[in-house]
């Protein structure tokens, strides 16, 4: 459920039940502008230390998925990582914390800290979000503030108090390391960022074709539905899927990303819901056609799609085309008549579907996490090469200038 959703039926709560007004204040209590921690404790000699300050995590969440992994990945080669989440106690202790992110997403070692009271010095403090970066930017015992960015956050809001929030992260000076080269060169370009770009990939251990369903009769389109993320249409998606079952009845829709209890759906299908990352895998390789739309930036599901030999169709765009292209996927323009023209051909003619898959087995298996993973560490190492005094990144906004008051 969106902020903005969330906060209207919190502001029906208060009309009809009179429960506890929100308070805006303290939703925004992350803008405060006075220093966190002292200057004189950050880090000089070792370079291996590191604080991810993250948002609260959903189970399912692709976004915490892709940071936890980079910690693992971090960790493996040499770093001392530590997760910060921003908000105190709202999931347990910060053993319990640990222990969910260790089950739900990736097995980690980082320490787990509740809130930025007691969080020990670090050579890098990263943020993940954009609430974050304002706390990044605010801390002082660091050298080196960056900025994982994996999406275009701005544009998960209309135009307004959290659109124009987000937009100014981008303008702190902090390091960007991003998602990709899409958003390397939008921030780089429009907000004058310096930006570095990893890649993604995909879990080897989950994810893997199965030849037993190539060119059965019968066929299945996996649509990832998630009507509460809106940059992944969820409601183009549904009308494609309805023009499709129309032309080709015997075609089986499966959804997954989100319970669909409260929706009303032209077509019948098959529900997953939320499914724990392990078993994934087998659920697209029973699939036999992949629709995901995606209006900012990419998740990781074409390419676990691509790597399960599943073909998949996806819209066409900068945000898209920076890793995805004719060769190795169905690319078209966001319409529906030609988005349903795509899937049924490829329903309908084996010899393409098939190339297709050949296709994007082969992007998929061009990439490597480990890659991705030598490359943030050497963009580490890079930084730390500059020999930064500490508050060089961040601490000359305007919105860090007089402590004490909100933003």
């Amino acid at each position: 459920m969106s902020r903005r959703l969330k906060r209207f039926v919190r502001a029906l709560k208060i009309l009809f039940f009179g429960e506890r007004r929100i308070d805006v204040a303290a939703e925004y209590e992350f803008l405060r502008r006075e220093p966190i921690g002292s200057v004189q404790a950050a880090p000089v000699g070792s370079r291996r230390s590191i604080n991810w300050i993250i948002p609260p995590f959903p189970f399912g969440a692709g976004g915490h998925l892709n940071i936890f992994r980079f910690v693992q990945l971090l960790e493996q080669r040499g770093f001392e990582c530590r997760v910060v989440v921003n908000t105190g106690a709202w999931f347990g202790t910060p053993e319990e914390v640990r222990r969910k992110i260790c089950e739900c997403f990736m097995p980690i070692k980082a320490m787990v800290y509740l809130g930025m009271n007691d969080v020990p010095p670090a050579y890098y403090t990263i943020a993940t979000g954009w609430q974050t970066a304002y706390l990044a930017a605010r801390v002082q015992a660091t050298r080196c503030r960056c900025y994982f960015v994996q999406d275009y956050e701005p544009w998960f809001y209309p135009m307004g108090s959290d659109y124009v929030l987000a937009e100014e992260t981008y303008r702190m000076g902090l390091v960007g390391i991003t998602d990709g080269d899409w958003l390397r060169a939008k921030l780089a370009s429009e907000y004058g960022m310096e930006t570095h770009s990893v890649g993604c990939s995909f879990d080897r251990r989950i994810y893997f074709p199965d030849d037993r369903n190539i060119t059965r009769p019968r066929k299945k389109i996996f649509f990832y539905a998630r009507p509460a993320t809106e940059r992944r249409a969820f409601e183009m998606g549904v009308l494609v899927l309805a023009e499709v079952k129309k032309r080709i009845e015997d075609v089986e829709i499966v959804l997954a990303g989100a319970t669909l209890d409260q929706y009303s759906l032209p077509f019948p299908y098959t529900a997953k819901g939320v499914v724990h990352p392990d078993l994934l895998g087998a659920l697209y390789r029973d699939c036999d056609l992949a629709l995901v739309l995606s209006f900012t930036n990419l998740s990781l599901a074409p390419l676990e799609l691509m790597a399960c030999g599943v073909p998949v169709i996806s819209n066409r765009g900068p945000n898209t085309e920076w890793l995805l292209s004719d060769a190795c996927c169905c690319m078209v323009r966001p319409r529906i008549p030609e988005v349903t023209e795509a899937l049924c051909r490829l329903l309908e003619n084996d010899p393409e579907r098939i190339a297709l898959r050949a296709a994007g087995l082969r992007k998929a298996q061009s990439t490597s996490w480990d890659e991705e993973a030598d490359k943030m560490a050497s963009i580490l190492e890079m930084l730390a090469q500059r020999q930064l005094e500490p508050g060089e990144y961040g601490a000359e906004h305007e919105s860090f200038s007089a402590p004490g008051r909100l933003a």
